[in-house]
C-alpha cells in the first residue's frame, strides 16, 4: 500500500479518495472509515458504496468508546439537538469555542490511529479532506492549517521520517472541493454528508448548507438534493 484516505463517504473525502486513486493507482489505496458514535450509519454505508466504485480496498474502525462521555449533538445519547443553521450563525452563539457538532479533537484522534495502521501496512503517506471552509472561525479547529502542520509534524517524526499527511484542501474552499471532484469525475451521488440519517438530506444543518452552496458556486445542483 502505499496511501490511506481518512474517508468517510461525504464529499471531501471522497475528493480525497479519487485524488489518491488518480495518483497511486486503486491498487495502492486502503480507505479507512471510522465509527465514533455518530447518531446514524448513512455515511458509513456511502463509504462502503464509494470504496466499491473505485475498487479499493476497505476498512472499518470503531472509535465510539471514546466518545461515550462527550455532549456533542452528532453523537448517540446527547442531550441537544444538531443545529439547523448555518455555521457562521453558529459560531454567534459559541462563545467563540467550536460549535456543538465538533467531536472532540476528533481529527487527531484518527490521524494518530490512522498512522498505527499506515505504518504496519507499508503506506508513505495519509489524506484526509480537512478544507479552508471548516476551520474558518474555529468552528473546527482540527481542520485548520495550523493543526494539519503540527500533525504532520508529529507524525512524521514519530514515524521515524516515514510517513506523512497530506490534506490537500486545507487552503481551499468546499467550493473548490466540488471543482476538483467534478474533474475527477467523483460519484457525488453516492456520497453521503448530512448530520441527520433520513432518505433524504435535511438541507438546514451546517453541513448540507456548505454543500448545497459549493455545488451552487459551481453552477451545479447538488445531486441529493435534485428534485427537492
Amino acid at each position: 500500500m502505499k496511501a490511506l484516505v481518512l474517508f468517510s463517504g461525504g464529499l471531501d473525502s471522497s475528493t480525497c479518495l479519487a485524488l489518491a486513486c488518480d495518483k497511486y493507482g486503486a491498487d495502492e489505496v486502503l480507505a479507512l472509515s471510522v465509527y465514533y458514535g455518530q447518531k446514524h450509519d448513512k455515511e458509513i454505508k456511502a463509504s462502503k458504496k464509494i470504496a466499491a466504485h473505485y475498487g479499493v480496498e476497505y476498512m472499518t474502525l470503531d472509535l465510539a468508546r471514546i466518545f461515550e462521555d462527550s455532549d456533542c449533538t452528532l453523537l448517540k445519547g446527547a442531550d441537544g439537538d444538531i443545529p439547523k443553521e448555518s455555521y457562521a450563525e453558529q459560531l454567534t452563539q459559541s462563545e467563540g469555542k467550536p460549535v456543538s457538532t465538533y467531536v472532540p479533537f476528533r481529527n487527531g484522534l484518527f490521524l494518530a490511529s490512522a498512522a498505527s495502521i499506515a505504518l504496519s501496512r507499508g503506506c508513505e503517506v495519509i489524506y484526509y479532506g480537512a478544507h479552508s471552509d471548516d476551520a474558518a472561525g474555529n468552528a473546527y479547529p482540527d481542520c485548520s492549517e495550523d493543526f494539519n502542520k503540527a500533525m504532520n509534524d508529529a507524525v512524521f517524526i514519530g514515524s521515524g521520517e516515514q510517513l506523512r499527511i497530506e490534506a490537500p484542501f486545507v487552503r481551499l474552499t468546499k467550493a473548490d472541493v466540488v471543482k476538483k471532484g467534478i474533474e475527477l469525475k467523483v460519484p457525488f451521488e453516492l456520497t453521503w454528508s448530512c448530520y441527520e440519517g433520513g432518505d433524504k438530506p435535511c438541507g438546514v444543518c451546517g453541513t448540507c448548507r456548505d454543500r448545497i452552496a459549493a455545488f451552487k458556486a459551481n453552477g451545479l445542483t447538488d445531486p441529493l438534493m435534485e428534485g427537492e
